[in-house]
């Protein structure tokens, strides 16, 4: 609805309705551009049983990881295990459900389930673990897998700068995951750097329209660098 106010007062609110055994897509790459206080207070809630979809599951003690301190998460769909060794050890313990996924697919299943598309095929994984016991077309003499898409109970987005509206602007790599998790929760609250006045945003820099958010709040960040690397001399 045009003119529709979503900012919330507080991330209990933000999170209002979240339960056990829910969906939950976050937006992130390793840690660039992760909703790190919307991920802090479902840490808070308890919630157990949850399905993750994001690209990897942050660190331990930070990010998505600090979810597995407490085995909240029974499942996840991942593009890699990165530089969590809770993760790992979960996953190799078989403590948890671990879905690897290519990342270009993972990113197209969030897409997809935004707009509608139950469904589409690709190349990638064909011939490989990734692609056994799904569908098989050949396009182009090109074999392809069919890939069903993502809806979330929950999608958890991190943005630069927003409006009351829920108009919101990414700040260059952390667009990352973040414009397609954004589409794709039945419930999306994004949390960003600033919210301005509705207006001072240049429409034409907007990545999610309003549209597609549910609840905005604004809050601050710790930017953490997953890997400092330094060049010598």
């Amino acid at each position: 609805m045009a003119g529709f106010d979503k900012r919330v007062s507080s991330y209990e609110e933000a999170m209002a309705g979240i339960e056990d055994g829910m969906t939950v897509i976050a937006g992130g790459f390793g840690l660039c551009g992760i909703p790190e206080n919307l991920i802090q207070e479902i840490k808070r809630r308890g919630v157990k049983g949850l399905t993750i979809v994001s690209n990897n599951c942050g660190v331990d003690g930070f990010g998505l990881g600090i979810l597995l301190e407490d085995r909240q998460i029974s499942k996840i769909l991942a593009s890699y295990v990165g530089e969590n060794a809770l993760f790992e050890r979960q996953m190799l313990d078989g403590e948890i459900e671990v879905v690897l996924t290519p990342q270009g697919t993972l990113a197209e299943k969030m897409r997809a389930g935004g707009a509608g598309i139950p469904a589409f095929y690709t190349a990638t994984g064909y011939g490989t673990p990734i692609g056994e016991g799904k569908e098989v077309r050949e396009f182009n003499g090109k074999h392809c897998i069919l890939e069903e898409s993502i809806v979330g109970d929950f999608a958890i987005v991190k943005g630069w700068k927003a409006d009351h509206y829920g108009n919101v602007i990414y700040r260059h790599t952390a667009q990352n995951f973040n414009p397609m998790a954004a589409t794709a929760g039945r419930i999306t609250v994004v949390e960003v750097e600033e919210i301005v006045e509705p207006g001072e945003l240049e429409p034409s820099q907007i990545h999610t329209p309003g549209i597609y958010v549910d609840r905005l709040i604004q809050g601050t960040f710790e930017k953490r660098i997953e890997k400092r690397t330094l060049r010598e001399g």
